[in-house]
């Protein structure tokens, strides 16, 4: 039977400390690298039974109260608040649609990545880009149409190549897989993905079973280019209008900088590639 919710106390559970807490640190070995169950249940001021319940998923319809104060405790913020109530449904499903109906792109905005002078990529909510303009493309083999961001961030050697902030990045990555999934854990084809890459990757293993949540919006993002160097990029992110799931993203150099005088380069270079 699905736990979602009980996962994800778990999970977030054992990576608050009780020093963090506010507890003493107490006598002797601890059994568990967090917070016990008990420690938490007298914290929210609920009974250790009823937090017991919600762990072991006998229980699936808690309070918004009692969440919001189990979220106190386990020091969740804003966005992982929501999720909390999302998996327990205090929240509504996001708007689900026809099978592949979210890869449908509008031919406007295929023309739109054309014509834009930074890199523009689409890409969908299990991390397969579906569209890119030319300068994307070379930019970083993850930005091809075809290729699963996810898959080749976890698996391929040269990600570390390109990435030279890898850690950081593929951490931020699953966060936002998982707050672009939301209380949807019955998607077959994310599910898919994320068995595929738990056997594959450690880091991905690792990174999914702290159930981390927080949706990545405007941000940095550095980029080791075998052609042009480094370069240290802005990043904007867009959900598409009319397509569940799909977000494009922006990728852009400030002005006058060593990154903007590098993606120019490379500008020049594949229009004379081209």
């Amino acid at each position: 039977m699905d736990n979602a919710l009980g996962d994800f106390l778990r999970a977030r559970r054992e990576l608050v400390t009780p020093a963090e807490a506010g507890l003493p640190a107490g006598n002797g070995l601890r059994r568990v690298p967090g917070l016990r169950r008990e420690e938490v249940a007298m914290l929210a001021g609920i009974s250790v039974e009823y937090y017991l319940r919600l762990e072991q998923g006998r229980h699936r319809s808690p309070s918004t109260q009692v969440l919001e104060a189990i979220a106190g405790v386990l020091q969740l913020d804003a966005e992982g608040t929501e999720y909390l109530l999302a998996l327990a449904g205090q929240r509504p499903n996001r708007r689900r649609t026809a099978a592949r109906r979210d890869e449908q792109l509008p031919p406007s905005l295929t023309m739109l990545l054309q014509t834009i002078n930074v890199p523009a990529i689409v890409f969908n909510k299990y991390g397969d880009v579906l569209a890119a303009n030319r300068l994307a493309q070379e930019l970083s083999p993850d930005l091809v149409p075809g290729v699963n961001r996810l898959r080749y961030l976890f698996t391929e050697p040269a990600a570390q190549e390109y990435h030279p902030h890898w850690e950081q990045y593929t951490a931020a990555v699953v966060a936002h897989l998982r707050a672009q999934m939301g209380a949807e854990t019955d998607d077959a084809r994310l599910h898919t993905l994320i068995g595929e890459l738990s056997l594959k990757s450690e880091r991905f293993r690792r990174l999914w079973a702290r159930h981390d949540v927080r949706t990545a919006h405007s941000s940095e993002f550095e980029i080791r280019h075998p052609r042009v160097g480094g370069l240290k990029l802005m990043v904007e992110k867009f959900a598409v209008t009319g397509a569940d799931g799909l977000e494009a993203l922006l990728l852009h150099a400030e002005t006058g900088s060593r990154s903007a005088d590098a993606l120019a380069l490379l500008a020049s270079l594949t229009a004379a590639d081209s």
